[in-house]
């Protein structure tokens, strides 16, 4: 009966939610989001200066010359770039430039965005990403010790 008990209780506990965080890693600032089927990861490291967007799927992406990242709600927009690259296993798409700023609004004024190559494309939330993006911000204009 106990091991019963036990299953109860932690069916009640709260699961993990889907968040957005922002933090920093030495000079390296790092915005995170994890939900079910997706992962994002935005750096800016001030020594370049060089932002970094990675999108990582269950799947691989195809091998597409364009990527776009479709932004959903308040201030929807879409970019697109030509200079994207895949990792080894092809799950993980990234995207390196020295300016961020339609990504960072995009991110912080709508409520979704959507990664597309090809066929292929990955959807998240962006609820509760504009105080992080904020954070995010904050952290690359914090001056070096």
């Amino acid at each position: 009966m106990r091991p019963i008990l036990a299953l109860a209780a932690a069916c009640l506990l709260p699961l993990p939610a889907a968040a957005w965080e922002a933090r920093s890693d030495g000079p390296l600032c790092i915005l995170t989001h994890t939900e079910p089927g997706a992962e994002i990861r935005l750096t800016y490291d001030s020594v370049g200066p060089e932002y970094t967007i990675t999108l990582t799927a269950p799947e691989p992406w195809p091998q597409q010359p364009v990527f776009a990242l479709r932004f959903e709600g308040g201030r929807g927009l879409t970019i697109s770039t030509d200079r994207h690259i895949l990792s080894p296993d092809g799950r993980s798409l990234t995207v390196i430039d020295r300016g961020f700023g339609n990504v960072l609004r995009g991110l912080a004024e709508n409520s979704r965005a959507t990664g597309l190559t090809g066929a292929r494309s990955l959807s998240f939330s962006l609820e509760g990403a504009a105080p992080e993006v904020a954070r995010f911000e904050a952290c690359g204009a914090a001056p070096s010790v």
